[in-house]
């Protein structure tokens, strides 16, 4: 695994098109973050409407000096937004605050609006891949049941999940779930929100000599999962990046595995509303 990752590293989604394997969260951050990630290598950014920077996310990359297609920009439709009607206008919204003609990447944020508003939302998604506005749709805070309504009503499957996934909150059943469709995981509070004082993590990081964040973020590529780190501090923004030149062993990446709370979502820091009906 060390040996094959690097930072440029991706994986193809069902759509056909590569996300990177690092991805940068900006939930509460500013444009000046952002332009530090890219200036240490990211080309990943996952924000959202619910956040209220999808501007200052358009003006980061506009002053990157990067080309369009060497970025891969996540956002996702707003709750109040669902619905066919609304949620198309809500894209055509995002794309002019983030002032770009694709987003490479759009989710449902969450499937709190319920079955009907849900497959209208995902069919105001399909609508605008279709007319080239989104490159990739998927979906965030969906549980197993949610997609299967998603294949039920005979429509194509998100491409993306993305919850909430760290040692403690695990979803395997869900996990499983959206391999065997082809879904790949996006992982949100990778580092449990900066908790990083159980003695296992700690014990890892003198093992490895490596920090704790890094740990964990390495246990996320080593699950297949595309976690996404967030911070606003320059030196951390750049230490949560330097992952590819060590492998947790087997039976260290098995311990991290036995820390998991159970199914779920028992050991969510979150909102997960992965179990929303």
């Amino acid at each position: 695994m060390a040996e094959t990752l690097s930072f440029t590293s991706t994986v193809r989604l069902s759509s056909g098109y590569d996300i990177p394997l690092l991805g940068f969260g900006v939930y509460l951050n500013g444009k000046d973050p952002i332009l530090e990630a890219f200036k240490v290598g990211y080309r990943h950014v996952d924000t959202a409407q619910m956040y209220g920077n999808e501007a200052e996310v358009g003006e980061a990359v506009a002053q990157s000096g990067l080309k369009r297609e060497d970025i891969f920009i996540t956002t996702k439709i707003n709750s109040p937004n669902h619905g066919f009607e609304r949620a198309s206008q809500s894209i055509d919204e995002s794309l002019a605050e983030l002032k770009l003609d694709y987003v490479d990447l759009f989710l449902v944020h969450d499937p709190l609006s319920g079955k009907e508003q849900r497959l209208e939302t995902w069919k105001a998604l399909i609508a605008a891949k279709a007319a080239g506005k989104i490159r990739t749709i998927g979906v965030s805070n969906y549980g197993k049941h949610h997609i299967e309504e998603i294949k039920a009503a005979g429509l194509e499957l998100p491409s993306v999940n993305q919850i909430e996934l760290h040692p403690f909150c695990q979803h395997k059943n869900l996990v499983q779930y959206c391999k065997d469709n082809g879904i790949i995981l996006q992982a949100y509070c990778p580092i449990v929100r900066g908790d990083l004082s159980h003695p296992v993590f700690k014990a890892l990081a003198k093992k490895y000599n490596r920090d704790t964040a890094q740990i964990l973020l390495r246990w996320s590529l080593q699950k297949g999962f595309v976690p996404l780190p967030k911070s606003s501090t320059p030196s951390r923004i750049q230490s949560n990046a330097q992952l590819y030149d060590f492998e947790l062993a087997k039976e260290d990446e098995e311990t991290l595995d036995a820390l998991d709370k159970g199914e779920g979502g028992a050991g969510s820091i979150s909102w997960n509303p992965v179990v929303a009906p």
